[in-house]
């Protein structure tokens, strides 16, 4: 079968040929028919993943959408740390973390949204007991996933979503999808930090795809602008495409009720991940969410690990045999 395989960590894959995978227990071998190419799976290529365990070589590929030899279809996850991926013409797939799809699924919008959203979907459901009314700020709204974040959070009856981000066309397309207060981190960034504070005053939880040192900037000007210090703030680490530390003053943990935590792999068990697939599934097929997809074959596997992606887009690979 082609897979897209991974030699050398600093190199995209290359398309080539490679053995059938052999089930084992509990597994089924489907055919592949869509795969998001997420930044949890570049990572994944490059090595660079906390679950990654530097072996080569990889096929990467964290989840997907195939058929089953009864021809239905399913969207399975992978484990972390895979070394053989889904981005092949076939997969063998672990009927405990896959659920049935609808026959009229498209596979191609499962593919490009279900990993998006479920790190914001896990993340209210499983890290907090976020209940409808409460009031979000998503840090980092502007990329694929922090939009499907502002749309989920509206969607779970979020009373308030506040969306932070960069870009001005990118920003002007979030009242669309359900943000009700928008604010910029272009320009000066004490000023945007500042601004990032004050619209957080009632903010009950926020989801951070960005940290690094816009987090550092933003979460001190947080703390303070609290209109109730005593109000529970639980702040989410989800991403970290701005930089992978922060510092914080010990005196802020002191000064304002704040819970950090992070959401992924581990902090949320493979279970309880697996436990909220099918639901969120019926909701992206019966198009609740918007999602750009660009699509590439599998053949064309080095133009998409290149190829520009539009703000919020999310490209998947299409295997055909």
């Amino acid at each position: 079968m082609r897979a897209a395989v991974v030699t050398e960590f600093d190199h995209p894959p290359q398309c080539l040929d490679v053995p059938e995978p052999t089930p084992g227990d509990h597994q089924e071998i489907v055919d592949v028919l869509a795969v998001g190419l997420h930044p949890r799976v570049r990572s994944q290529a490059n090595g660079s993943h906390y679950t990654s365990a530097g072996v080569l070589p990889v096929i990467p590929g964290v989840d997907g959408v195939g058929r089953r030899a009864d021809g239905s279809l399913v969207y399975f996850v992978l484990p972390p740390g895979a070394t053989q991926g889904s981005m092949a013409e076939l997969a063998t797939v672990d009927t405990r973390s896959s659920v049935t799809l609808p026959d009229d699924a498209d596979p191609v919008r499962v593919a490009a949204a279900m990993n998006p959203a479920m790190s914001s979907w896990l993340a209210l459901r499983r890290r907090v007991g976020f209940t409808p009314g409460e009031h979000v700020l998503v840090l980092g709204a502007t990329g694929s996933a922090g939009q499907l974040a502002v749309q989920v959070a509206r969607a779970l009856g979020a009373r308030s979503v506040t969306a932070v981000g960069r870009g001005t066309e990118r920003l002007a397309f979030l009242p669309d999808l359900g943000a009700d207060v928008v604010v910029s981190l272009d320009g000066d960034p004490d000023e945007a930090a500042q601004a990032v504070g004050r619209a957080a005053s009632e903010v009950d939880v926020v989801l951070d795809y960005l940290w690094g040192a816009p987090t550092q900037a933003a979460i001190g000007p947080v703390l303070a602008h609290r209109a109730d210090p005593a109000r529970r703030l639980d702040w989410i680490e989800i991403g970290s495409v701005a930089g992978p530390q922060i510092a914080l003053p010990a005196a802020a943990l002191r000064a304002v009720n704040v819970r950090l935590l992070g959401s992924g792999h581990g902090s949320v068990s493979s279970d309880a991940m697996v436990a909220e697939l099918g639901e969120l599934a019926r909701w992206i097929v019966a198009g609740t969410f918007t999602q750009a997809v660009l699509t590439f074959d599998l053949a064309d596997i080095e133009q998409a690990w290149a190829a520009p992606v539009p703000a919020g887009a999310r490209v998947v690979v299409t295997p055909t045999r």
